[in-house]
């Protein structure tokens, strides 16, 4: 059950990865809002006034650092953190000068985020202890992780994993045999 002081707002861009990380979220208890665009996410923010924000540096439509200038000026500003795949020295500094708690490169689990969150001005961030998981387990994480990437396109999937793409398809359909949700952008025949 979502606890009321934990309000999230997610701005991501990549609906795929927005749901992904809402439902990641929910399960850790927030209450998560998400916004495609610039203009809907300040919208909102106004609206909710969230404890907690997740904002994607670039966005399709606006900007994510007019986002995390939004969100810094209500009262009380949310815990920012700002996460992309474009990582630079020069644009986390600005994040970070326009009120953003921690900066964090694509991809990042919902523990490293969350732990982000709890990061203060001046402090290293918060060691993130990592679960004892298989080998398997792993690999399967790897293959979500590149299939996200390449825009759950299994060709360029493979080749970036360095395996035959019907390997990865013969896996991908074990999956989705043993009732994995691999949703429908995956499609075993391309």
């Amino acid at each position: 059950m979502p606890a009321p002081d934990r309000c999230l707002l997610i701005v991501e861009d990549d609906p795929h990865l927005a749901e992904t990380l809402a439902g990641a979220f929910t399960r850790r208890g927030y209450t998560v809002h998400t916004a495609l665009r610039e203009d809907s996410a300040i919208a909102l923010a106004a609206r909710l006034k969230p404890t907690h924000a997740l904002v994607d540096l670039k966005l399709a439509e606006g900007s994510g650092l007019g986002v995390v200038k939004a969100l810094a000026v209500l009262d009380p500003p949310p815990a920012i953190v700002v996460l992309t795949g474009f990582a630079a020295v020069a644009t986390a500094v600005e994040a970070i000068k326009l009120g953003a708690t921690q900066y964090l490169a694509k991809p990042a689990t919902a523990r490293e985020i969350e732990a982000a969150f709890a990061h203060k001005a001046g402090m290293a961030m918060p060691e993130i202890e990592t679960p004892q998981v298989g080998v398997k387990a792993q690999e399967w994480e790897l293959i979500q992780r590149t299939l996200a990437e390449t825009g759950f396109n299994v060709s360029e999937t493979a080749r970036r994993l360095g395996m035959h793409r019907r390997t990865l398809a013969r896996k991908l359909a074990a999956r989705k045999a043993a009732g994995e949700d691999l949703g429908d952008m995956v499609d075993f025949e391309d």
